[in-house]
């Protein structure tokens, strides 16, 4: 069975590729470096991470970008002997605005070194890339309108101001003219467009209704590449919108693909929100077998609009270890660990043989350079712990263990120094506030001798419990809290809240020193069974 989401935790956007008999989906990673997550599998069930293509300056430098700003809807693809990546990078989302930057790389290999980008254009977002039967390349990008309502192409929100194609040349970049191929429908809010080709039609893959509970996958077809263009029959090919008891909802963003043997498939984002409608995982990434009806539209295999938790298909799915602990003793960061923003880890952090050392920098707050490595959150209820060891010699000087989405919402078991009682642990969190983005402590600070320590979180579902130990048995620091605001929904909610939550190490040094944080050890375990519950 595929068991959706088949790439749990913060995956969204999918833009699925295959090659041969492999699979590979492009999502989009935001603020969070490397840039752009690259999953690979050949049977549509298990996927393994590839690849993180957007690893070097010429590539990707997002100090400075907002919360859910940098890495924008990828489309992968795959011509001419090598794979093409398109993606944005946005620089501005608040506002009337957004400044989004579209590139293209190249490689030959899926996981080798990429090609310098090439700038394409900078008039919207969500860019993809189409190859046509006879050799020419057609870009396309959701135009984006700064003007006010009742100034754009579909009135249902007249900033998506429809769906631009040009034609591309490698050689001479965007040549001929401009066509706004697509206004949308009624939904609205029409973005992600991706084209396939079938029968003489052209296909127009859509996103609409937005990123929350009204999203959807919409589909239109033309004879003519530069349209006009049909809707689908009804309009949508996936939705949730009309089922608020699902389990999966926030159903839209995905791509057409075809299998060997000609099975069809459509890639999608999703949600998994808890009973109290809050989605801590963020959007991730699920699949859905289809079938093309009569009239030559594309339909669900099992009918009406909302997927399937789960797809019969003719594969084993592998067994997923229950915990993953890491001692960091081959000296590598281990793949599921990113860091945000910067291009120049080296400033961040270091790896030695059994340690992570973080480089104490910015404020957790900061925009530019934070120490701070993490893993996605993947399940509703988990463990992590962490051992540390840190010497700071001023308040200024902390480190320790955070559940994060963004600069205004967090909590973090922080080892730091009081003026009074010497070094310390204490609980701080920034929730609740946006965009004043407050930092409150919680609890009395607990004061801790010489040594290592270890630090642990247990998440169930919208509540979070820190512990710590030095030797002996774990103790709760900082009491309950709420992990509500560490969502998708959280402040200031799904429409500017891209990515997911996550839990990591961190260390910031606000006096400029770069005081070492040493972490030798982490582990995350799913179903945590603690005081959280």
């Amino acid at each position: 069975m595929i068991t959706n989401p088949i790439l749990p935790g913060f995956n969204p956007d999918p833009s699925i590729c295959r090659v041969g008999e492999d699979y590979y989906i492009a999502t989009s990673t935001f603020e969070w470096y490397p840039g752009v997550q690259i999953h690979h599998s050949r049977d549509l069930v298990n996927w393994t991470l590839v690849a993180r293509p957007l690893n070097r300056p010429d590539l990707l430098d997002m100090r400075g970008n907002p919360d859910s700003g940098g890495i924008w809807a990828p489309c992968l693809s795959h011509a001419d002997g090598k794979f093409w990546l398109v993606y944005t990078d946005v620089k501005r989302l608040e506002g009337s605005f957004k400044d989004a930057h579209n590139y293209i790389t190249t490689c030959e290999t899926i996981d080798g070194d990429w090609s310098e980008r090439v700038y394409v254009n900078s008039q919207g977002f969500d860019p993809s890339l189409f190859h046509d039967d006879d050799g020419r390349k057609w870009f396309m990008n959701v135009q984006w309108n700064h003007r006010g309502p009742g100034t754009g192409c579909n009135p249902a929100h007249t900033a998506f101001d429809g769906i631009n194609l040009q034609e591309w040349s490698p050689e001479q970049g965007l040549i001929g003219p401009i066509t706004n191929i697509y206004p949308g429908t009624s939904r609205g809010l029409t973005e992600a467009p991706h084209i396939f080709k079938r029968n003489g039609y052209y296909y127009l893959t859509t996103a609409e209704g937005g990123t929350g509970y009204r999203h959807a996958v919409s589909l239109a077809r033309s004879r003519d590449i530069r349209g006009p263009y049909e809707d689908h029959p009804n309009l949508h090919v996936m939705t949730a919108a009309m089922a608020p008891e699902n389990a999966i909802q926030r159903v839209g963003h995905g791509q057409y693909v075809e299998t060997p043997d000609g099975e069809v498939y459509h890639t999608f984002l999703m949600g998994r929100p808890l009973p109290e409608r809050v989605c801590p995982m963020g959007r991730e990434t699920g699949i859905e077998r289809c079938v093309w009806g009569e009239d030559d539209w594309l339909y669900l295999e099992d009918g009406g609009l909302v997927p399937r938790d789960t797809v019969p298909i003719n594969a084993p799915a592998l067994a997923h270890p229950a915990r993953v602990a890491h001692d960091f003793a081959d000296g590598t960061l281990p793949d599921e660990f990113q860091w945000l923003r910067t291009p120049y880890p080296d400033a961040i952090f270091r790896m030695e043989p059994g340690t992570l050392v973080l480089k104490g920098a910015e404020s957790l707050g900061s925009w530019f350079d934070q120490a701070l490595v993490a893993r996605r959150q993947e399940h509703a209820a988990y463990h992590a712990e962490t051992q540390l060891e840190f010497a700071p010699d001023t308040y200024q000087q902390g480190a320790g263990l955070t559940t994060y989405y963004n600069r205004y919402k967090f909590h973090a078991g922080i080892l730091t120094l009081d003026p009074q009682l010497g070094r310390v642990l204490q609980v701080m969190s920034c929730v609740d506030d946006y965009p004043k983005a407050q930092l409150a402590l919680i609890g009395e600070p607990i004061p801790i001798e010489d040594g290592p320590v270890d630090l642990a979180v247990e998440v169930a579902g919208t509540k979070q419990q820190f512990f710590w130990k030095q030797g002996g048995a774990w103790h709760p620091i900082g009491g309950v809290l709420s992990a509500a605001p560490i969502s998708d929904e959280g402040a200031p909610g799904e429409h500017q809240s891209f990515t997911g939550a996550f839990v990591g190490m961190v260390a910031f040094d606000t006096t400029g020193r770069r005081q070492e944080a040493r972490f030798t050890s982490f582990a995350y375990s799913k179903d945590s069974e603690g005081a959280a519950t």
